[in-house]
């Protein structure tokens, strides 16, 4: 699991990364694989629909650490760079 995301902008949970790839402010999302395909699914629809990269991660437990939170997490995205 990349440490890009402990360390860049993200965005955690399914509302927050959903409303990122819409607005398309999201670089990057992660899936886990144990997340219900109901919920994961719009978000996966969404980013095949604007073109933005999935990364498959293993379990929510991984995603949840790898985003440096206590809990699971079934979506994460990596915002994009916001340079000026």
């Amino acid at each position: 699991m990349p440490n890009r995301l402990a360390i860049l902008p993200r965005v955690v949970g399914v509302k927050q990364t959903l409303k990122a790839v819409q607005s398309g402010e999201a670089e990057v999302v992660y899936l886990a694989q144990d997340a219900d395909e109901h919920v994961t699914g719009p978000i996966r629809t969404e980013c095949v629909r604007k073109g933005i990269d999935i990364i498959e991660v293993e379990t929510m437990t991984e995603l949840g650490r790898a985003c440096s939170i206590e809990v699971g997490a079934a979506v994460a995205g990596i915002m994009k760079s916001k340079d000026i």
